[in-house]
């Protein structure tokens, strides 16, 4: 622990003596951005008050998540870390990833091979654990979930759309008995009907006696999702839903998403590399080395997402950079380029309002050129 952490807790201490509310030292004193709880548990203080300044950190830690949580939040994650690991290297799925989905959003997460948008799918699902950070899916702290409390969150909370459609139906069930098996888990009560209404929700009744072999790919996903509602789930999970299929068929699919988070209110997301159907959802995530990069959200006036055809991106959505909690930003490479950086040095001024980056390695070492700053390499940005 560094001395002027250990002197910053020294000053709480006495505080906290003189007041005699470890609490109130906490929450005056205590500045989370610079002493978090393992500075509190390494300080040189005595074990009572060291105790103490904990109980209060984490009551006051948790009072901060129920405000973040609210009765509107589906997804919270913070500073979510993925490592797999083997015997002879570590792989970081996700360093660091934060991101907040509202109960009734449909959001679509894209990103090139390797940034770690499946890995982030796995973990909200139950399917996986997370390594560190936090991780909370309608209220629940996934990190703490017993192994049945996960397999009954999977069972009521979540349903998942696969993209191998292998891994949503059994070949030698009919679509009808497909849709039946995992209500049979659930209240088996009026199994068919059920089975029956779902099957029309996703406009694919007339299949119901129909096998994979005899169904086109569109099709098996409409079924896949009817699966995946069986349950009455909260969040439905899409992993590449659209992958394996031609555009028109794609942007059928994508109504019968958008119908059932307008009808039923159900939390979506999709995890996609199909730039046209991210096009089409009101809030795109884009992820890059595991955290997320930016966001576009959809215009006020482009709100009925039905009515999209023919317009670009940039008329229908605004982008923004995404700010972590330690003030990183991700630039993309193509302004990185276009600026010409070359290494990892850039050179930041507060100008006018605006924080401008430029090229840094321009003139490097160089006294002649330090501090100059070359034409048409900067990149203002708000």
């Amino acid at each position: 622990m560094s001395d002027d952490k250990q002197i910053k807790v020294n000053e709480a201490a006495e505080v906290s003596e003189a007041a005699g509310s470890a609490a109130e030292t906490v929450n005056t004193y205590v500045d989370k951005a610079t002493l978090d709880a393992s500075d509190i548990r390494e300080s040189v203080i005595s074990q009572e008050l060291r105790d103490s300044f904990m109980q209060a950190y984490a009551k006051n830690t948790q009072g901060e998540l129920e405000d973040q949580l609210g009765d509107n939040v589906m997804i919270l994650c913070e500073n979510l870390v993925k490592i797999y690991k083997t015997k002879e290297t570590e792989v970081l799925a996700l360093q660091g990833l934060e991101l907040k989905v509202e109960k009734g959003e449909f959001v679509a997460i894209i990103g090139s091979s390797g940034s770690g948008k499946s890995t982030f799918l796995n973990m909200i699902g139950g399917l996986d654990r997370p390594s560190a950070g936090k991780l909370y899916v309608d209220g629940k702290d996934l990190f703490k979930l017993t192994e049945s409390q996960l397999v009954d969150y999977k069972k009521n909370t979540v349903g998942f759309v696969w993209q191998n459609n292998a891994r949503n139906l059994f070949p030698y069930l009919t679509a009808l008995q497909n849709v039946e098996l995992p209500i049979r888990f659930g209240d088996n009560k009026d199994v068919e009907k059920r089975a029956m209404d779902l099957l029309n929700l996703v406009g694919m009744a007339h299949k119901k006696d129909s096998k994979l072999n005899q169904m086109s790919g569109g099709e098996q996903q409409r079924i896949a999702i009817a699966i995946a509602l069986a349950n009455r789930p909260k969040l439905l999970l899409a992993d590449e839903p659209t992958g394996s299929v031609d555009q028109r068929t794609s942007d059928a699919l994508l109504d019968v998403f958008r119908k059932l988070n307008t009808e039923l209110g159900i939390t979506i997301v999709i995890v996609t590399h199909d730039i046209n159907l991210a096009k089409k959802v009101k809030r795109v995530v884009m992820m890059r080395d595991g955290k997320t990069s930016s966001e576009r959200i959809i215009k006020q006036e482009y709100a009925d997402v039905s009515q999209l055809k023919g317009f670009s991106e940039e008329d229908t959505h605004d982008e923004f950079a995404i700010l972590d909690r330690a003030g990183r930003v991700q630039i993309p490479r193509e302004m990185l380029d276009a600026i010409g950086v070359k290494g990892n040095r850039i050179r930041m001024s507060l100008e006018d309002g605006k924080i401008v980056i430029t090229n840094g390695e321009s003139g490097f070492g160089s006294d002649e050129d330090d501090g100059k700053e070359s034409k048409g390499h900067r990149k203002d940005r708000k």
